[in-house]
């Protein structure tokens, strides 16, 4: 059977009740395989009945919150949390040193970039760092086989030329895939007429076309796992992974994962989620961005208590901030996982009076998490591995890991976490003009295909854009008063600066400012709360 979009020169071998309805470039059928395909299907079969219970379940916290509810411990796995006697997995192969890694979207010269940068990790982005237009979604996955397989390579529209400084995978990072997460479909590859789950086509693709690449060069095939809000969500992917495993004839235990808590209530699960993977688990992960979006977007309407100052004045020192990456170090260090540490984000300039005070910020940031335990830490830029692998020297030695550093004086109560009110720092026009600005730049962009973008020497991402519109809409919605100039943050606010914002935006070729304020707007200062800014953006793409 052949799928009727395709071109005259591409035909894929469809199983039965898969459709693609996406463009079919020449080697696309190289990723679309028969057998990719095929565990597609197995994947959503098995699994998208679970998934959608849990996003509704996810609807069903919040609404708790909102009737009074905090969340809390669980009862229920009380047992995983007291049983001492259990751990994860050992370090697999290529992820017993990870004091630095590389974050960044999958594009071909992103990817060369990546694995020439010097990092022991690379956490290749199918998620935040990228558009899940259908292009993206196949072609990374492309990138990515041919990063493994060392022959990746590229020449520049001005005749630059790319390639791997070295092809000898062992001298290279490891390549950590990120899938999108559960709450996303993915249109363009349909299973008996339903759309399937982005995250679970990102690692059927990956899995048939890199996996046993990987694990030839003495690797294997590795995950971060993004936006998880529950333990039984890990334990989906756990499933997924041994139906994977069992399907490509490949030994259970062989896929790893790194789970990101960047989400409010998966801060309250992690020995849970570490429990659900422990045959598959390397780890944890603190975001920041996300987790700050989550905290505004679970307790969006418990009123001032949860309200955060300027975005750019949270930072990891704050009681709430504290308070969950001391636990996450303890946690994953109990049950012999890593802990790494969260992003900088900063791209270093010609301006050296910048460079200076950026790297001097990102200096003390690495010091704090290296002092505290993390076994390392993400970059976003190549130019800023030096600094996190010089901090993590300094700290681990020769030593691959500080998982003997069991932090067990660190003692963090739900109060702790949920701490918010504490948080110092003001909410000011400045800060309010400045999320409007970012959110609108990033999304203008992400709407052309890229999803990791350099605004203000910053390079953003999804997360970025989500905090961004989500204060704006908490502040909208809990009239908070500006603390510079006095005035209630209202919609005619919020209208009158992105009016003045979108005046003072630099132009960009390809760039349509307009559509990206809209949909801004559309998410920022409506009634409803949308959970996900990129779930509507996704219906706008072809």
């Amino acid at each position: 059977m052949t799928d009727q979009t395709a071109s005259p020169t591409v035909e894929l071998d469809l199983p039965e009740g898969v459709e693609v309805s996406g463009e079919l470039r020449p080697g696309y059928e190289e990723i679309l395989t028969r057998q990719a395909l095929e565990l597609v299907a197995t994947l959503h079969r098995e699994l998208e009945p679970r998934r959608q219970e849990r996003l509704a379940a996810r609807a069903e916290v919040v609404r708790a919150v909102a009737e009074g509810q905090d969340l809390h411990f669980l009862e229920e796995t009380a047992s995983v949390r007291e049983d001492d006697s259990w751990r994860v997995a050992p370090p697999a192969p290529g992820l017993e040193d990870r004091r630095v890694e590389m974050t960044g979207p999958t594009d071909r010269k992103m990817t060369i970039n990546a694995m020439n940068s010097g990092a022991r990790v690379w956490l290749a982005d199918q998620e935040d760092a990228n558009t899940p237009m259908w292009a993206n979604v196949v072609e990374g996955q492309i990138n990515l086989r041919d990063a493994v397989a060392g022959t990746i390579s590229f020449t520049s529209p001005e005749g630059k030329e790319y390639a791997l400084r070295s092809t000898d995978q062992a001298q290279n990072p490891t390549i950590v895939m990120r899938p999108r997460g559960w709450h996303l479909d993915e249109k363009h590859l349909t299973v008996d007429g339903q759309r399937t789950a982005g995250g679970l086509v990102d690692f059927a693709l990956f899995m048939c076309a890199s996996a046993q690449l990987q694990i030839d060069a003495g690797k294997g095939p590795y995950f971060y796992l993004p936006k998880m809000e529950h333990h039984l969500e890990a334990r989906m992917w756990n499933d997924a992974f041994n139906l994977a495993q069992d399907a490509l004839g490949i030994p259970r235990g062989t896929i790893r994962a790194t789970c990101l808590v960047e989400t409010y209530p998966a801060a309250f699960q992690m020995e849970e989620i570490l429990h659900e993977l422990r045959d598959h688990s390397a780890g944890l992960n603190a975001g920041r961005w996300d987790y700050l979006f989550s905290i505004i977007k679970t307790y969006r309407t418990r009123g001032r208590d949860f309200v955060l100052p300027d975005r750019n004045a949270v930072t990891m020192t704050a009681p709430m901030m504290r308070a969950y990456t001391e636990l996450l170090v303890r946690t994953c260090h109990k049950r012999g996982a890593h802990a790494i540490g969260g992003m900088a984000a900063f791209i270093p300039s010609k301006d050296e009076e910048v460079n200076r005070t950026a790297f001097e910020k990102v200096r003390t940031d690495k010091q704090r998490e290296a002092q505290d335990g993390f076994d390392g830490s993400w970059v976003a830029h190549p130019g800023m591995v030096p600094t996190c692998l010089e901090v993590f020297d300094a700290v681990l030695g020769e030593r691959p890991n500080q998982l003997d550093k069991l932090r067990e004086d660190v003692d963090v109560s739900a109060a702790d976490l949920l701490s918010v009110s504490e948080t110092p720092g003001e909410v000011t026009e400045a800060g309010l003009r400045a999320n409007i600005d970012v959110a609108i730049q990033y999304l203008a962009v992400w709407l052309t295909g890229r999803g990791a973008v350099g605004i203000h020497k910053l390079m953003e991402d999804a997360a970025t854009a989500e905090i961004s519109r989500s204060q704006v809409w908490q502040w909208l919605h809990n009239d908070v008063v500006l603390d510079d100039t006095g005035e209630t943050v209202s919609r005619e606010l919020v209208q009158r600066l992105t009016d003045e914002v979108l005046q003072e935006l630099p132009e960009a070729d390809g760039v349509d400012y307009a559509a990206a304020r809209d949909l801004f707007l559309a998410v920022a200062v409506a009634d409803d709360y949308a959970d996900f800014l990129t779930v509507p953006a996704y219906e706008e793409m072809p």
